[in-house]
């Protein structure tokens, strides 16, 4: 028996996320083409024949002078030492130069590339990514192309995850598949919503709080509110007639009750708070990271 943490490092839009909710069979965390969805770690538990992996969902690597941003950054790289194994996730559309900025960071613990996406392109264009990566064949314990789509990519890549991981008892419950508190996936799932429903420039000046969960027989009711810089996004975010905030409810409401498996009741409000994201006190004191 076999029991660890792993955890999932790479750029933004590498497709973190993805493999996490398509290793659970399950969507517990953030997907948005949107730079810099994931803001904060969220954790998967993943049974994997006797074996437990605990996967760590963390921000995307990049580079900010944002407050936000580089509290984001430094959660990022605090989860390559706070783990037993890394996979670092690479988008087949991605240069070999974010890898290398990887390797710069001094991983200690070792490591599995993994190179998504692959569905996408043809043949000749994953061997070829995969060339590139060849004279960093002794930093890496073991290259994988992945896919979402298919489970025989799963098992390849659980399997040699299961490889380096110690030998200890299981860490949770098998039947978990999270340890993360309900209330920072509700906090994610409306964030996606966000995302979904405004334009690029609103979704990272904005974020969400959740300010009280009532779980009931048959509903959960959830109170949030949204926080976002300036009194246009607050419009924006609201919409003609409430319209948009009522799109974000009903995106958010349909993520929240395929994961709780009740009906969902959910009040949102938006308020300003200007410089929300330069203040670290604030930053912190919320959990919006």
């Amino acid at each position: 028996m076999k029991s660890g943490f792993v955890s999932i490092i790479g750029r933004t839009n590498a497709g973190k996320s993805s493999l996490l909710n398509a290793l659970l069979n399950e969507k517990i965390t953030i997907v948005s083409h949107k730079q810099n969805a994931t803001r904060r770690k969220i954790n998967g538990i993943v049974m994997h024949k006797d074996n437990q992996v605990i996967f760590i969902d963390t921000p995307g690597l990049h580079k900010s002078e944002k407050v936000l941003n580089k509290l984001m950054i430094e959660d990022a790289k605090k989860a390559m030492s706070d783990c037993d194994a890394i996979v670092f996730m690479a988008s087949v559309y991605d240069s070999v130069l974010d890898y290398e900025e990887f390797l710069q960071l001094n991983p200690q613990k070792p490591h599995i590339l993994v190179i998504s996406k692959i569905d996408k392109v043809k043949n000749d264009v994953l061997l070829k990514k995969i060339s590139e990566y060849q004279k960093f064949q002794d930093k890496f314990i073991a290259l994988i192309p992945f896919s979402i789509k298919g489970n025989n990519y799963n098992n390849l890549l659980l399997d040699e995850i299961v490889k380096i991981l110690p030998e200890h008892e299981y860490f949770f419950d098998p039947d978990f598949i999270t340890n993360t508190n309900e209330k920072e996936i509700f906090k994610e799932f409306i964030l996606e919503s966000i995302y979904e429903n405004l334009s690029d420039e609103i979704p990272y000046s904005s974020d969400v709080i959740i300010d009280k969960v009532i779980e009931k027989d048959q509903i959960v009711e959830i109170y949030s509110t949204i926080i976002t810089e300036k009194k246009s996004h607050k419009s924006m975010i609201i919409g003609k007639d409430g319209n948009t905030l009522k799109r974000i409810g009903i995106h958010a409401r349909k993520l929240i009750c395929n994961l709780v498996g009740k009906k969902i009741f959910l009040k949102t409000n938006v308020i300003i708070k200007k410089g929300w994201t330069k203040d670290e006190k604030f930053i912190s004191s919320q959990n919006l990271y």
